[in-house]
Parts: structure tokens; sequence; C-alpha cells
């Protein structure tokens, strides 16, 4: 319009060009200030789950944890819809390949906590997201350790068995498309830790000579050494953080749990309270324990055990899991509890399974 002579038609133009702006300016703001809004949406509902305040310091029921389960997976999956609806309405806003990523993760936790209406719509992200060529390394890593951890999933019907061959074929996977990579081993060692002694032996020495880091392998000699240890002494010795000095081979006489911990593992401090009643109950007869911790603080530890009345020695060399003891001995989850005969040999490595009931038992012989 400026190009008509007329001043009145230019003076008209120039309103309406300024209505337009300002109408322009008001549509937007209102937009960036609708997908704040929306985006505020998305974060709330893509937080992290929280286990229920009343599962502190117990372990829950099957039926507590089903429970959780379900409840999870339909709001991870109510999560997934509110990401993508976002990018969907504001492809231009600053979070929308935010919004992308939490959509993925969600669909991942939903599928993961049983929501199976979500599987199409997982694997047809991480399809076009492995078409992307700009995809690096550390991207394409993790789509496939979800799939892989899917399909083990899926044989859960079936059984432990399959389920255990479906994760070594997995990770014999991975080891083949990601050679400089540790995971692909790590599954490895962690299928040999649930098999039985034979294959999980076999298991053990191929990682342990096998083409991982150093580190890899000193856990796969670990375990090696820890499938030796059954039903032999266990040569632990070390000066506890009370000054008090441990040593097994003088601990004959008395049944001893050798407990692998730490006050950071929620399994473990959900096991305090079942291992302080039997300590408290079968002690009198003859029963002791010791704690390898896996902690960092010291000061934590110590605060930790005298406020939940744990009067055993403990071992700290605040390494976590480079833990002295728990490297030579394989410890690559915990909590594990070790029973040690009033012979001084190691008997169980499951103690955690009716611990009461087993103490009882080597107590008796």
């Amino acid at each position: 319009m400026k190009n008509f002579p007329r001043p009145v038609l230019g003076l008209l133009a120039a309103m309406l060009g300024l209505s337009i702006c300002m109408s322009r300016g008001q549509t937007a703001t209102n937009a960036a200030s609708e997908g704040d809004n929306a985006w505020k949406e998305v974060e709330k509902a893509t937080r992290p789950p929280m286990p229920p305040a009343e599962w502190q310091g117990r372990r829950p029921t099957e039926e507590q944890v089903a429970e959780f389960r379900t409840k999870q997976s339909a709001l991870a999956g109510d999560a997934a819809d509110k990401a993508k609806d976002f990018y969907t309405r504001f492809p231009d806003h600053t979070r929308a390949a935010e919004a992308r990523k939490r959509e993925y993760q969600m669909l991942q936790f939903a599928v993961y906590f049983g929501n199976t209406n979500k599987l199409a719509a997982l694997e047809a992200r991480e399809q076009d997201q492995l078409k992307d060529p700009k995809l690096t390394e550390e991207e394409r890593f993790g789509l496939r350790m979800g799939a892989i951890q899917r399909q083990v999933m899926r044989k859960e019907p079936e059984g432990e068995k399959a389920m255990l061959a479906e994760q070594e074929k997995g990770a014999r996977q991975l080891i083949k498309e990601f050679p400089k990579r540790d995971e692909g081993y790590e599954l490895l060692l962690q299928i040999a830790g649930q098999s039985e002694p034979d294959q999980a032996r076999a298991i053990a020495r191929e990682v342990a000579d096998g083409g991982g880091s150093a580190e890899i392998k000193s856990s796969a000699k670990g375990q090696l050494t820890k499938m030796d240890a059954l039903g032999k002494p266990l040569p632990i010795k070390f000066t506890a953080v009370d000054g008090r000095e441990i040593d097994l081979s003088k601990m004959t006489g008395k049944v001893v749990l050798v407990d692998f911990w730490a006050t950071w593992c929620g399994p473990c401090v959900a096991e305090v309270p079942n291992v302080v009643k039997t300590y408290q109950k079968l002690h009198p007869k003859g029963f002791e324990i010791v704690g390898i911790s896996f902690d960092a603080d010291k000061d934590k530890l110590e605060k930790f055990v005298s406020d939940k009345e744990m009067p055993w020695a403990q071992y700290f060399d605040g390494k976590r899991w480079e833990n002295k003891i728990g490297q030579k001995y394989g410890i690559n989850s915990i909590p594990a509890m070790w029973l040690v005969d009033k012979k001084g040999n190691l008997r169980d490595m499951s103690g955690r399974s009716d611990l009461e009931g087993k103490v009882e038992k080597l107590l008796a012989e």
C-alpha cells in the first residue's frame, strides 16, 4: 500500500500494518506463554517416580511392587503422550527437542513397567532414530541396549532360564557391535552370577580371557575367586572402623554373616531391620556379623550404624565399587550376604533368603 501516492491511503496502510504487527506480536506472546505453561506440565508429568514412603526401612510385598509398577506404567504412558502433544503443538518452542527426548524416556519407562500398549510406539521411535546418520555411538548403544532389555523381559513368562539365555544372546550382540565397550561383558558376568556352577565358571573365564578392559577382566577373575571360595575358609582380615581387629580364621565356633552392603544402597538399607532382628535373636547362640561397607563417607557410615543399632564390625576403605575385599571376591551387586559355618568354611552365598532359618540351621550343626 505504501506505493499509492495518496496520503490518506498511505496513512491507512501504515495503521493497518501497525495493527497487523501488534496482532502478530500478541499472538506470538500468547503462543509462547501457552507453550511455556504446557512445558511445565510436561516437566511435572515426566519427573522420575519415587517409591512410596512406607517402603522406607522395609521390603515391600510382591503385591505392593506389582501395584506400583502398574500405576507407574500408566503414568509413564500418559507422560509420553503429553510430551508428544507438546512438540506437536509447539514445534518451534525451545523445548521441543527436549520434549522428544522425554517422550522416548517415558515410552521406555512405560514398557519397562508393563505398559504393552506403548511398545509399538517405542519401537517406531527407535527405528526412526536408528536411521539418523547423526546418531552418536552412545545414542546407538542406548537404543540397542533398550531393545535387548525388552527382549529379555518378553521371555519372563517362560521362566528365568529363558530370560538368562536371551540376556546372554543380547550381551554377545553388544560385544560384536561395540567391541570397545564393557557393557556386553558386564552383562555376561551378571549371567554368570545367576548360572549353574559349570556355566558360570565358563562364562567368567571367557570374560577374563576376552577383549574387555583391565577392570572388567579383574571383575571376572574376582568371580572365579568367589566360585572357588565356596566350601573353603575365607581369609578375610582387617581393622574395623571402630578399631577392632577382625580375622575370620579366628572366629571358628561361630556362624558368621559376611554382609557386603552400603548406606546408599536402597535394598541394603531395606534389609537392615531383618539383619538386626536376626542378630539380636541369635547372637547369644553364637551368631556374628562382619560388615563390608561399600561407602565413601566414613562419618555417614558410623552415624548410620549407630542410629540403626548395628554393633558388629565394619570394614571401610572409602572406595565404593573399588572396595578391596569386594574386588577380591567379584562382588558386583549388593546386598550380598555370605554365611560362614562354625568350621570357618563359606557355606552359602545367598544368605539374604531366609537368613534367620539358615543361621539357625548352621548353629545346630
